[in-house]
């Protein structure tokens, strides 16, 4: 199965892709870790992106789409794979369509986990509290959703038209989000 993860800053994207990868056996690949992995291999790839990281930068969509397209051709992606912070815009939507059709793949599932955009807030405040994160401040924490809002949210429509989103409600107990994850896939 191939599926993608998305949702705003909170949601516990990352939290539902590592309990999903176990429970539907395909590789969680979230592009932060492909990213600092390419650049700890000292690749050429990744070391283009850390120019970029390093001053400050967006990693341009031709770098993220290239190492995407390399991860997903790779044996540990066979049974399939879960897509965690990729594509986070339009054009890298369509750039993943155009690498998956040119090796004859498809998306399964877009998944959207849902959440009261306040709720998320607070829930995120109180990590950063909980985990001295300098990341969840008010001012920062707003900042992210409206970057999500306005870059990312574009998507729900893409995959909607494709008839490939399913959007979930990405509050209450781990376990029940996990289980409406999956009853979301039947």
């Amino acid at each position: 199965m191939k599926l993608l993860i998305m949702g705003p800053p909170g949601v516990g994207k990352g939290t539902q892709a590592s309990l999903l990868k176990s429970k539907i056996n395909i590789i969680h690949l979230s592009t932060g870790d492909i990213l600092r992995a390419e650049i700890i291999k000292e690749s050429e790839i990744g070391l283009k992106a850390q120019g970029f990281m390093n001053a400050g930068k967006l990693v341009p969509d031709k770098i993220l789409l290239d190492i995407i397209g390399d991860r997903i051709t790779q044996n540990d992606c066979k049974n399939g794979y879960l897509l965690d912070g990729f594509p986070r815009t339009l054009n890298q939507a369509v750039g993943l369509d155009e690498i998956l059709e040119s090796i004859n793949q498809s998306l399964d599932f877009a998944i959207s986990l849902t959440a009261n955009e306040q709720e998320l807030i607070n829930r995120l405040i109180n990590r950063g509290i909980e985990l001295g994160r300098s990341d969840d401040t008010p001012e920062i924490i707003k900042n992210r959703q409206n970057v999500y809002w306005e870059n990312t949210a574009p998507l729900l429509d893409f995959y909607r038209q494709k008839t490939l989103l399913r959007e979930v409600d990405g509050l209450g107990e781990i376990s029940q989000i996990t289980d409406r994850i999956l009853k979301a896939l039947e």
